[in-house]
């Protein structure tokens, strides 16, 4: 587990693709027992450590999960991340081929199928459809693949994956949604990058980036971007 930051109400860490957010019907380990195991050990905390889920990302996904250390940061940033108003969150996908528009938003309504798990493009009125949004921009081109910047405007299940798909164009390793081959590691290459917000306490501006998983792949296209030491973009516009 890498801690990418943490202070007396909040703690960020950057999940690997195999973990889970929260405990399942799996029955691992979830990432949020491992997270309080480390508050305890570090700060020599004796009973129950308290730790709230914020937020989640689908277990085949890698990137900064944000975890509340505090009542008063959990009930405050449940509230923002409902909003959408004071949390701004950023994806990087590796996706197959290449958007016909290297930078567009997106709006689609979405379905969601509960026994597929698996989210589908609806028209507008369809029954039980949500309305999703995101943009996105081209960051690097390759030979055969193409990496991506996210933003979300919605919070829609399976939003990236499931409108990446529908423009032919779905993130590589993802089987479910048109991926032509699975990954070695198991998960797809869809990373939570960068989380910014309002601390809920102390209303700084906070701004947390995780790095991308070390892959041959990742690596390749993120190397034209001059990524500072700190694992941030010194020319995002390539």
């Amino acid at each position: 587990m890498t801690v990418l930051y943490e202070d007396n109400h909040i703690i960020a860490v950057n999940k690997t693709c195999n973990e889970i957010v929260q405990g399942d019907k799996t029955g691992d380990i979830p990432l949020s027992e491992t997270v309080k195991a480390y508050i305890k050990e570090k700060y020599n905390k004796p009973g129950e450590v308290f730790l709230g889920v914020t937020h989640r990302l689908d277990r085949p996904t890698s990137g900064v999960v944000l975890f509340a250390r505090t009542s008063k940061a959990l009930t405050r940033l449940n509230d923002m991340f409902k909003s959408h108003e004071q949390i701004r969150k950023t994806y990087w996908a590796i996706v197959q081929g290449a958007p016909k528009i290297p930078e567009a938003r997106l709006e689609n309504y979405l379905v969601r199928n509960e026994a597929q798990n698996k989210s589908y493009i609806a028209k507008p009125g369809a029954k039980e459809a949500k309305l999703a949004v995101l943009s996105y921009k081209t960051l690097v081109r390759g030979d055969n693949y193409t990496l991506l910047e996210i933003n979300l405007e919605t919070g829609r299940h399976h939003q990236i994956r499931c409108q990446l798909a529908a423009l032919g164009c779905p993130v590589k390793g993802d089987l479910k949604y048109g991926a032509k081959r699975s990954n070695p590691d198991g998960g797809i290459c869809l990373h939570a990058r960068r989380i910014e917000f309002i601390h809920p306490v102390s209303k700084q501006e906070i701004c947390i980036t995780a790095p991308v998983p070390d892959d041959a792949l990742w690596r390749a296209l993120i190397t034209p971007l001059q990524l500072s030491p700190q694992g941030r973009e010194k020319n995002p516009e390539v």
